[in-house]
């Protein structure tokens, strides 16, 4: 019997080498989607017909004697704002349900694809990719594998449960302020949001432009390099995609830090009287020899810019439906759009000053410094349908806030890797930060992490 929490690099080598076949592990893959699924609601749409035909052909090929890619039979899901070949693109919403079959895939599907994984179906996420809790109007709330009364996190919600679950080996998932490392931080699985424009986004369902990136989610951190990997390469149809040289991270995990500077973020990114964050940071700046606190001027700042950047822009490009359909959005989600509408031009522009004021700012602090570690979300998961986050003293309105840590690191494009620390049953994520094009750096420091076993994720009970 094929263990559904093997990871996917080992799925593949055992595939590879004849001990277990592609359509085993895809058949054991779609049986336990079927027996757990409903118990999470992590999918929205299975792609059974197309995952047993994709593992014939690994089947076939490998018995051809050809070379087979390093994802080789390994099952992966993606989140439904990604295009996936036969489905209609939902994006989390009832109006996108009613749009044609896409007629192929998003350009990361595709490569993943080419790798060998086994694309297995779509996976629920907030109404538009307007979410940090996982609960979705129109599909149902996804719940969160370690406890089903707590939110997974959003908006990439399914993609978190489904690989915390033993759903999928690998996720694909989107992150505009957030969207990877929440679920990653409540599921207590490894999330990357790359760099702004490494990966591209064709044929992928936008939120807001100029802060949406895209990246995988995994149960462990060789997975993670692995899918980032094969992941990468320009695509001229993303004007944002950065015709940049392809960094295979994978083959250089285990050559540790070797006298990289850590540092701890500070200041607005404080964790006293947060204290899951805090037992977390900790633990992980303590792990990777962190020395100095680095004090994150003005991420308070870019915050603030993230907020009217993400509002405006993205209300602009929902204008014509909540003109048309106001009555299909949820209406917490049309709200925060029918408010972006009315944000005046001048307030949008001034953000992307302060926005490219705070990157700087960011760009100082590692001329001194490799990597930098931060709380991931300021709490583990909440209930589902709770409302209130308390954060230092303070009663705070909770679907906008889980974000509070997330946002400005976003809002600048830096590389992200989050890593989950368990504290008793329920997990909290760590945010390892670094420069910009500087992933393998954050990979190598979760792959440390990792192997001392101070960060892993942990099969739900």
């Amino acid at each position: 019997m094929i263990d559904p929490f093997m990871p996917g690099h080992e799925l593949a080598s055992h595939i590879r080498l004849g001990e277990v076949s592609a359509m085993e592990a895809t058949r054991a893959a779609l049986a336990r989607i079927e027996s757990i699924n409903p118990l999470v609601n992590a999918y929205t749409d299975v792609t059974a017909g197309r995952a047993l035909a994709a593992a014939g052909e690994v089947d076939r090929r490998r018995s051809a004697g050809e070379r087979l890619g390093p994802l080789a039979g390994v099952g992966f899901a993606a989140k439904n704002l990604f295009d996936i070949r036969g489905l209609p693109t939902r994006a989390g919403s009832k109006i996108n349900r009613e749009r044609a079959p896409a007629s192929r895939d998003a350009v990361l599907v595709e490569r993943l694809s080419a790798a060998g994984g086994i694309i297995l179906g779509g996976l629920n996420m907030g109404e538009y990719a307007y979410d940090f809790t996982g609960e979705n109007a129109h599909d149902g709330d996804c719940l969160n594998p370690h406890d089903r009364t707590r939110m997974s996190g959003g908006s990439s919600s399914g993609s978190g449960a489904a690989t915390a679950a033993g759903l999928a080996s690998i996720s694909l998932g989107s992150d505009t302020n957030g969207s990877i490392r929440v679920p990653s931080s409540f599921c207590g699985i490894f999330g990357l949001k790359p760099t702004y424009g490494r990966l591209p986004r064709t044929r992928s369902f936008p939120f807001c432009d100029s802060l949406d990136h895209l990246g995988p989610l995994a149960r462990n951190v060789r997975d993670l390099a692995l899918a980032y990997d094969v992941m990468q390469g320009h695509d001229p149809a993303d004007v944002a995609c950065a015709p940049r040289r392809i960094e295979h991270v994978a083959p250089s995990l285990q050559e540790g830090l070797g006298g990289l500077r850590v540092a701890i973020a500070g200041g607005y990114f404080e964790t006293s009287g947060l204290p899951e964050a805090q037992a977390a940071v900790d633990a992980v700046a303590h792990a990777l020899g962190a020395t100095e606190v680095a004090p994150m001027r003005g991420a308070q700042e870019g915050r603030a810019a993230a907020f009217l950047i993400t509002n405006a822009e993205s209300s602009a490009f929902h204008l014509q439906r909540l003109r048309d359909r106001a009555q299909d959005f949820d209406p917490d989600t049309r709200d925060r759009f029918l408010a972006g509408a009315l944000l005046p031009a001048a307030w949008l522009i001034q953000a992307q000053r302060v926005r490219r004021w705070f990157h700087d700012e960011m760009m100082k602090q590692f001329a001194s410094v490799d990597l930098i570690v931060a709380p991931a979300t300021p709490c583990v998961a909440p209930k589902i349908g709770q409302k209130i986050l308390r954060f230092r003293g303070q009663d705070l309105p909770l679907r906008p806030n889980i974000g509070v840590f997330t946002q400005p690191i976003s809002c600048i494009g830096l590389p992200v890797v989050s890593v989950p620390v368990f504290l008793g049953a329920l997990p909290i994520g760590v945010q390892i930060i670094a420069a910009p094009w500087r992933e393998d750096l954050c990979l190598r420091a979760a792959y440390v992490l990792e192997c001392s076993g101070l960060v892993t994720s942990r099969r739900p009970t």
